[in-house]
């Protein structure tokens, strides 16, 4: 059975950095294009960072563009999302997904894309 699991979620004050995990229990991981995602109270799941299977391409959310590093370690099976200078707003549950299709190698920004989801790790950022 596929699982992502995401970790390092917690609360931070605003200017600050977090480093969000993602271990997948996949086989040839390296193949797989990762995205990931947030759903803050209220308001829709939104994009926040990909990262392709193969070349390891990355696209990022044009709101968090400068402020993300989305890389991923094969060896361990692992997706990460570095975010620094955090905001109020950035306060939201991330999840990890995999595009468990993966028929293009292509970090894909939509959520359609993706077929396996992680139940989530909870970011609190306060001012």
């Amino acid at each position: 059975q596929v699982q992502l699991v995401e970790s390092g979620g917690g609360q931070v004050q605003a200017g600050g950095s977090l480093g969000l995990s993602c271990a997948a229990s996949l086989s040839s991981f390296e193949t797989y294009n990762m995205g990931w995602f947030r759903r803050a109270p209220g308001k829709e799941r939104e994009f926040v960072a990909a990262i392709s299977g193969g070349s390891g391409r990355t696209k990022y959310a044009d709101s968090m563009k400068g402020r993300l590093t989305i890389s991923r370690d094969n060896a361990k099976n692992t997706v990460y999302l570095q975010m620094s200078s955090l905001k109020p707003e950035d306060t939201a549950v991330y999840y990890c997904a995999a595009d468990a299709g993966r028929a293009i190698s292509y970090p894909y920004s939509s959520a359609e894309a993706y077929d396996v989801w992680g139940q989530g790790t909870q970011v609190t950022v306060s001012s």
